[in-house]
């Protein structure tokens, strides 16, 4: 990797560090989402906390963070590996921002928005996925798990087999997996809360 895809993936982790929950929350004279709700500064928190236009900035903040550069590179025609390393870079640095103490949020719109810059196809079968469970489950974290679970054989279908990048979505979804581990035993236990609860 030379020393401009290197800026490239760093300025994405930055990027992907500007957590969108807590600028929105504070901009709006909203509690921090990191010590409200659930805990997490994420869409789904700052719906319970803030309501529907905060969480709708938000949703669309954290997915910008993982679709702007990632669309970028592949309109600049830099190399696949290069490609998914930025969205990547993007989405650790809204797991764990450099600006907010490396608390950040779980990661499913800003894998999302990395999806929507690689193939938009594949953003929009994913996203109408977590729409599907999540309308007819009313479970923002269930709807998520299937969904980026689902995300790299989207990829992989719909990108003429990128190894590069469904080995990247696959690392991306299983990290937020294991994001999602105190939202699986809730699920199991039958006790996760409902969107809007």
């Amino acid at each position: 990797m030379d020393v401009m895809a290197v800026v490239w993936v760093i300025g994405a982790y930055l990027l992907g560090s500007l957590s969108s929950a807590i600028i929105v929350c504070k901009l709006m004279g909203l509690p921090d989402p990191r010590s409200e709700g659930s805990g997490n500064p994420g869409a789904t928190n700052v719906l319970r906390i803030g309501g529907k236009k905060a969480a709708a900035f938000t949703l669309v903040g954290d997915m910008l963070k993982g679709y702007a550069p990632v669309a970028f590179a592949v309109w600049l025609g830099l190399d696949d590996q290069v490609i998914i390393a930025v969205g990547v870079a993007a989405f650790l640095g809204h797991l764990w921002p450099v600006f907010f103490s490396f608390a950040g949020g779980k990661g499913v719109a800003t894998e999302l928005g990395v999806l929507f810059g690689l193939n938009f196809v594949a953003g929009l079968v994913v996203a109408a996925i977590w729409l599907f469970i999540a309308k007819g489950l009313k479970i923002s974290s269930l709807a998520a798990l299937v969904a980026m679970t689902l995300a790299p054989a989207v990829v992989w279908y719909l990108s003429d087999g990128i190894w590069s990048w469904v080995w990247g979505v696959a690392g991306m979804s299983l990290i937020l997996i294991v994001r999602h581990k105190a939202n699986i035993q809730r699920l199991l236990r039958g006790e996760e809360t409902s969107i809007g609860r």
